[in-house]
């Protein structure tokens, strides 16, 4: 059994990003477990609380479902043109103390994939992730790529991902992720 987790980074109730984790959830394989977290409850990293306080809460159950996972599905939203300053901020703490880096991030199978109402999907949002999943060490799946443009076309009045093809696309995608981890 491999186990994914997906993490949505958008806050919003309706967001596209967790609609899409929540289908790939739904369309992944039998063998395949697969769990989608949030980020809400972390607050904005300040060395100052990390050193006077430790982790916050939410922070250190996110951190050990990462560590805990066979590899990370992060679905980014793009705002302006890149990364969600929220989702960055979570990658940010979960790096934290920094000698705890390998155990988290070290060689983890990681995968971008995202959603969004504008015409290029996430493009540039998941390559800037590039550099930042490099210098954590992950083993990152250039395997494929899942850019969802145009998202609020594609699901339907309850949020849930309606679209044949990008619901074929997307098992697709978990399915190739799931054998690279396996790999």
């Amino acid at each position: 059994m491999v186990r994914i987790l997906g993490i949505s980074g958008s806050l919003r109730a309706r967001s596209f990003n967790t609609a899409l984790l929540r289908a790939a959830q739904e369309l992944s394989s039998d063998d395949v477990q697969f769990e989608a977290a949030t980020l809400h409850g972390i607050p904005l990293y300040d060395g100052d609380v990390e050193q006077r306080d430790g982790l916050p809460a939410a922070v250190a159950v996110l951190k050990e479902r990462v560590a805990a996972s066979d590899g990370v599905l992060l679905c980014t939203p793009e705002y302006n043109n890149g990364i969600p300053g929220v989702f960055k901020n979570a990658i940010d703490w979960l790096s934290r103390p920094a000698e705890d880096i390998p155990r988290v991030f070290g060689d983890r199978p990681f995968a971008v994939i995202g959603a969004s109402p504008g015409g290029f999907g996430t493009v540039l949002s998941q390559n800037a992730w590039l550099p930042v999943l490099r210098t954590l060490r992950v083993r990152y799946w250039s395997g494929g790529r899942l850019l969802v443009s145009r998202a609020h076309t594609l699901m339907d009045a309850e949020g849930d991902l309606t679209d044949p093809a990008t619901r074929k696309l997307l098992a697709e995608f978990v399915a190739g992720f799931a054998h690279f981890i396996r790999a």
